[in-house]
């Protein structure tokens, strides 16, 4: 696949640059840069001021045994490649911190379970718990992937620069509410998640300067950018996050 990448804003890096190996976008903040470093699938990692933040580690999408020790872990849900215990026991520590969504409850040792709507702070870093779940795609029993309720995504707040990180979920009503989105991390994959019709149109809901999909599976990025390109207060940037 060719990875697609539109010019980049000024004041943030172009292209890719590097962390732990991994392919990385920085981005400025009145207290320093955040780096986004893309393990793979679902998975990021942020690190701010010396800390390591991870949203849905996977082992198989990352050799999570060469990565940081994390400070924080964010996770969406319990579903597999979300929840990996084999991940947080490399990753974690004593003093890590573990963020988790409701279906996560009575599953992780000490994890805080959020439910949308609550918010953390840790240091400089305030996280917000948002809803995730579907409307449209549904088990052949009729359940939804993912059930109201269950999981959640999260908007990072690193001083004042806010990312969003939609967790498994399609455009719901609640997304309208979302202000000041510098970038934003969109599944797209079917059946579980969005196509590149729904993630355009969620994205177009709130406007993030910055659209990443993710977690995309076997869908083509290139179709998102496609149906973006003459929104050109959204910038799409593919990443290798199949």
């Amino acid at each position: 696949m060719t990875w697609l990448t539109l010019l980049a804003w000024a004041g943030v890096s172009t292209g890719t640059s590097t962390y732990a190996s991994l392919p990385a976008d920085r981005f400025p903040t009145p207290e320093g840069d955040v780096t986004v470093a893309f393990l793979g699938h679902g998975s990021l990692l942020f690190v701010f001021n010396g800390r390591h933040i991870y949203v849905d580690p996977w082992s198989e999408v990352g050799d999570v045994r060469r990565l940081p020790k994390a400070d924080l872990v964010l996770i969406t849900h319990d579903h597999f490649d979300h929840y990996d215990p084999e991940a947080l026991k490399w990753l974690r520590t004593p003093e890590t911190r573990i963020l988790a969504g409701p279906s996560c409850a009575g599953k992780i040792a000490d994890a805080v379970i959020l439910k949308p709507g609550e918010t953390r702070s840790v240091e400089s870093l305030v996280v917000e718990a948002v809803p995730a779940y579907n409307l449209l795609h549904r088990r052949p029993d009729g359940r939804p992937f993912h059930p109201k309720g269950e999981g959640i995504g999260f908007v990072l707040s690193f001083a004042g620069v806010r990312f969003y990180v939609a967790g498994d979920t399609e455009p719901i009503p609640e997304m309208n509410g979302l202000t000041s989105i510098t970038a934003a991390f969109l599944p797209m994959n079917l059946p579980y998640t969005m196509t590149p019709e729904m993630v355009a149109e969620a994205a177009r809901r709130f406007k993030p300067r910055f659209l990443y999909p993710y977690h995309y599976g076997e869908t083509d990025p290139a179709k998102l950018v496609r149906l973006l390109q003459n929104t050109p207060e959204i910038e799409v940037r593919v990443r290798p996050m199949r």
